[in-house]
Parts: structure tokens; C-alpha cells; sequence
């Protein structure tokens, strides 16, 4: 699938206090802890849980997460599907598209079990 620009600026607008219970609800249904999602939103976004806090009483929107962020430097290793779009196909345009998709890819593979140090990627030496 391709991501318009209408997606993006979608995505771009939603409130990051609202999606988060979301993650949490399914991490927890899957016998994952807030502490396990607050490690791989810390992992991927550079934030501590104290300022994810203070972001979602904020009720800042996808926008304004992503652009304070300091994205991981190995986020590039995020590769596969979610919502049917391919993670290293998404033009470089729709970057917050792309960085918002890569953290549902994290908060997925810990739903699904994964353990965090193959979540959380390493360069091989």
C-alpha cells in the first residue's frame, strides 16, 4: 500500500494519550507490563517514562512526538508489514508516517512475545 498525504497528515494529528491505553490494553491482554512498553518507547523515542507521561497529560498529537523524539539510531533495522504497509517502503516524505509504523512494529512484537533484546536492535559486531 502507498501512504498519501492525507494518511500522514491523519496520523499526524491523532493524540498520542489516546492510542497509548490501546498499546497498553493489548500488551497486557498478552501477559506484557506498562514497564515493557515504557522500555521500548524509550528504546525507539529517546523519552523516559516520566516524560511519555507528561506527553500523554499533554495530550500532544503524533506531530509533536515525533518531532521532539530522538528516534533511535538503529530504527532503520524495523523492517516488515503492520496495517499492511511495508515499514522500508515508506517514502522518505512521510517520515512521522514511517517513525509512527515502526513503533507499532515494536509494540507488536512484544504483544506477540518477542523477546526485548531481538525488539530492541543491536548492530552485529
Amino acid at each position: 500500500m502507498k501512504v498519501t498525504a492525507e494518511k500522514n497528515e491523519q496520523v499526524a494529528k491523532m493524540v498520542f494519550g489516546s492510542i497509548y491505553p490501546l498499546y497498553l490494553n493489548r500488551l497486557e491482554r498478552n501477559g506484557r507490563t506498562k514497564d515493557e512498553l515504557n522500555q521500548v518507547l524509550t528504546w525507539f523515542t529517546g523519552y523516559d517514562s516520566e516524560t511519555l507521561q507528561t506527553l500523554i497529560d499533554e495530550k500532544v498529537t503524533f506531530r509533536t512526538f515525533f518531532q521532539n523524539a530522538k528516534i533511535h539510531p538503529n530504527a532503520h533495522m524495523i523492517k516488515g508489514v503492520v496495517c499492511g504497509y511495508r515499514i522500508e517502503e515508506i517514502e522518505e516524505e512521510f517520515e512521522l508516517y514511517k517513525q509512527c509504523r515502526q513503533m507499532e512494529k515494536l509494540i507488536d512484537e512484544l504483544a506477540r512475545g518477542r523477546k526485548m533484546e531481538k525488539i530492541l536492535r543491536e548492530e552485529k559486531k
